[in-house]
């Protein structure tokens, strides 16, 4: 059984919505570090600062949330399958498979989280211009702004794993017409950004002999972290994948024998090939033998046994008709929408040449 991702919330338009526990660990800091800026601002509250706090960290819990929902909703929109939505410690992240992508359509996926954070800073400062005095509701109103306001514009940095990284992802995708060489550039970005923004907020201070807050230096030191291994994700993702579209399924594919469904098992020369596709009625593949897995069936048995006792099924759309010159891009992006780890090639008569499985796929990454 899968794990799960944290405590199931809720359930948008058929996507379940998780709570990692993870999240806790944040609102405890959260509180933790808001908590003394409350009582500060407002001291006549005491030790209801706290519940102040927490108040505003639930807002957050919102807005990490809404961001997703974003992102999930067009995702579904443009076609993409979308498994989960999780708010966990470094806020919240949807998981989509991608199958059918394009460039425009995973950048509307991208851009919608910060527009939607933009949305709730404006929600939060039009309730800002609503509230009277100098009390709470004006403080979380305050809060609530800013801090969405923060999230749209910093999310919208162009390296990856920012949301605009995936922009900028889908930009050089479409000016090279591959995905892979986007997201290199968008990875190496990405460490760019980590680079800039310590320098930004720590090498000012040091030149001018202040002395840099402790949790500062632990801030960056944590968000830094965060980004570079993401960006080093994506540099590996992308160049992995361009090792991948280089090869050709004539170099990957396993030569493929051909047996009807019917035939029996002493009948066919299986040591020929090293895996056989086995034919329905129709003539359309229906499923794949792997000759050591005869070794299962005793040799008594063999003329009295159809090699589709034999077969493995395998899900609709996992034979597809492809040249041996193509890349094996393709038949990633079969392995995606059909859910099989496994695709018969067919030649342009309909009859299968060679068969590609992630096995011959990861070796191919190595």
């Amino acid at each position: 059984m899968e794990r799960q991702p944290g405590w199931r919330i809720g359930t948008l338009s058929g996507i379940p919505i998780y709570l990692g526990g993870s999240w806790v660990l944040v609102a405890v800091v959260l509180v933790a570090l808001f908590g003394p800026t409350v009582q500060q601002v407002l001291p006549g509250l005491g030790g209801w600062s706290y519940a102040v706090a927490f108040l505003f960290v639930l807002l957050l819990l919102v807005s990490v949330l809404v961001h997703e929902a974003a992102h999930a909703l067009v995702a579904q929109r443009v076609g993409f399958g979308v498994s989960r939505i999780v708010a966990d410690f470094w806020g919240g992240h949807t998981a989509h498979d991608g199958a059918g992508g394009t460039p425009g359509r995973s950048a509307a996926v991208a851009v919608v989280g910060p527009l939607a954070n933009g949305a709730l800073a404006l929600l939060g400062w039009w309730s800002w211009t609503l509230v009277d005095g100098t009390g709470v509701p004006l403080l979380l109103a305050y809060a609530f702004t800013w801090a969405n306001s923060f999230v749209a514009v910093f999310n919208l940095i162009p390296g990856l794993p920012l949301d605009g990284g995936f922009l900028l992802e889908a930009l050089v995708w479409k000016v090279s017409g591959n995905r892979h060489v986007g997201t290199t550039v968008a990875g190496w970005a990405g460490r760019v950004v980590v680079v800039v923004v310590a320098v930004a907020l720590l090498l000012p201070p040091l030149l001018s002999g202040e002395r840099v807050p402790l949790t500062r230096f632990f801030w960056v030191a944590l968000v830094g972290l965060f980004l570079w291994q993401g960006a080093t994700q994506a540099i590996r993702t992308g160049r992995q994948g361009l090792a991948t579209s280089r090869r050709r399924l004539g170099d990957a594919a396993l030569p493929a024998g051909v047996v009807q469904a019917g035939a029996p098992l002493h009948t066919v020369p299986w040591s020929e090939h090293p895996v056989w596709v086995v034919l329905d009625p129709d003539g359309s593949p229906d499923g794949l033998v792997d000759p050591p897995a005869l070794q299962r069936v005793p040799r008594a048995h063999w003329p009295g046994t159809p090699a589709s006792a034999v077969a493995v099924r395998l899900p609709q759309g996992w034979a597809v008709r492809m040249d041996p010159s193509a890349g094996l891009d393709g038949v990633i992006e079969v392995m995606r929408r059909s859910g099989s780890g496994v695709v018969a090639l067919l030649d342009e008569d309909g009859r299968p040449w060679g068969v590609v499985s992630t096995h011959e796929l990861s070796e191919s990454r190595s």
